[in-house]
């Protein structure tokens, strides 16, 4: 064990030893005690449906704690996480700033639906570390914060259509919960029960990296498109990168169009730069949404714009938008701690450096043993990938089939004490809490995983 290790750290993966099986299932029965006693309470057991856990082995763990890298799930299971609850604990679980920044504002009061000086601080945190947005608004999630920015396109160009992309996830909103129909450029469908086709006929749905596609898309509904929506980096249908030709392609045919283009930053916004994908990509948005991260691990949406497109939101201009818990005193003092941390010199640098050390040793290992598998990455996001493919660009390029693999891969880490999020979409998060002991902890873990999953 010991000079495996020691080859880990010496970058000699090719030479580490095969597995030799597999570890002992973890203990489920408390978790298990608890989501059959869930299921009376909530549809299929969870709040969220990935949570079930339908994606991979056994029944989902109840977490009871966290701390820093760390998680305890109600049988007392210690894992190391890579989920960092979708994205939003860049810092780690339970961060003492964040805490103790809470709690000062807790002393006051929770909410009061009315104004609050945290709103100003945090608000002039983002704005002057961001030179994309002007003006913002608060919401109590980012697909509140997305459904408003559709409103607001509609509002200020007087069109109906957005266009968005395969593989793009935008929250659970009617106008985007949409699927493409059958043709290149079409109307979609919709993707979920209850939801009128009236909203997906305003909504076209072309694939990724395709210019034809959006070219096309623009001549056949010219003077009808609002805006294209994009996730800034697609990572919720895997990590698909996108070319920065592409991107600056679709800037310059919204403005020939004199349609908007909104990124959708609520994974990537304030994760791979404080600026997030928009400066990756060199390109300003015309409007940007954010969650996850500017709330610190609580209920936050935010979008933004330039003080010409944001003065046509209520009470200023006629597009309607508004919540009982918007710019909630707790929730602006946890993003306040938080987006104060980010701030410091050298965070990202040094976060990003230890992200990109830790799956090109994965990525060494998979390749040194000539396995189907690759780490795609940006910033300290990661996905792993069960393919020979360099670059996953558009939903069609994920293989469907291999999220068998990833289920194996699953169940073995969890039995090693490493938690992902319970489904081969999704992507992990690295956090500034992970030290160079749990990620090298994680990676014999993943190197084991590998290995057990390739030899059934």
């Amino acid at each position: 064990m010991l000079d495996s290790l020691k080859k880990i750290f010496s970058g000699n993966e090719a030479d580490i030893p095969v597995n030799t099986g597999s570890k002992p299932d973890i203990s489920r029965v408390k978790s298990a005690e608890l989501y059959e006693k869930s299921k009376t309470y909530f549809p299929g057991g969870v709040n969220s449906p990935v949570r079930a856990f339908k994606s991979v082995y056994g029944t989902p763990l109840f977490i009871e704690k966290g701390d820093g890298c760390y998680i305890w799930d109600a049988d007392g299971n210690q894992f190391i996480d890579f989920c960092g609850s979708w994205g939003p604990l860049i810092l780690g679980h339970n961060h003492p700033k964040i805490r103790e920044k809470v709690t000062e504002v807790m002393q006051n009061g929770m909410s009061f639906g009315a104004p609050t000086a945290l709103e100003n601080e945090l608000a002039e945190l983002i704005i002057k570390n961001n030179r994309f947005v002007e003006k913002i608004r608060f919401t109590s999630s980012g697909t509140e914060a997305v459904m408003s920015a559709i409103r607001l396109a509609r509002g200020f160009t007087g069109r109906d259509k957005i266009i968005k992309f395969e593989g793009c996830y935008h929250g659970h909103s009617d106008s985007l919960l949409v699927k493409a129909g059958s043709g290149l450029v079409t109307f979609g469908e919709t993707s979920s029960a209850g939801v009128p086709k009236s909203f997906a006929e305003e909504t076209i749905v072309i694939p990724l990296n395709d210019t034809n596609a959006i070219e096309q898309a623009f001549n056949q509904f010219k003077d009808q498109v609002a805006a294209v929506i994009i996730e800034g980096i697609p990572a919720n249908n895997g990590l698909i990168m996108q070319d920065e030709e592409y991107i600056k392609f679709l800037r310059k045919i919204c403005t020939d169009n004199k349609s908007l283009l909104i990124f959708d930053e609520v994974i990537t916004g304030f994760r791979v730069g404080f600026e997030g994908a928009a400066a990756h990509y060199g390109i300003t948005p015309d409007i940007v949404t954010y969650g996850k991260i500017i709330g610190g691990g609580l209920p936050v949406g935010m979008y933004g714009a330039s003080a010409e497109i944001m003065g046509h939101i209520s009470p200023d201009g006629g597009v309607y938008q508004a919540g009982t818990l918007s710019g909630n005193p707790v929730a602006m003092a946890a993003g306040i701690a938080t987006l104060t941390e980010l701030s410091r010199s050298g965070f990202y640098k040094d976060l990003n450096a230890k992200t990109q050390d830790f799956v090109a040793s994965i990525q060494r290992f998979a390749t040194a043993r000539n396995y189907k598998f690759k780490v795609f990455t940006i910033g300290s996001i990661f996905w792993f990938a069960f393919t020979e493919k360099d670059k996953i660009q558009s939903a069609d390029d994920i293989d469907a089939g291999s999220m068998d693999k990833f289920k194996i891969m699953h169940r073995e880490l969890l039995n090693r004490g490493i938690y992902l999020g319970p489904s081969g979409y999704e992507v992990g998060f690295v956090s500034a809490a992970h030290t160079k002991i749990e990620l090298e902890k994680a990676k014999r873990a993943i190197f084991e995983a590998l290995d057990l999953v390739f030899k059934k």
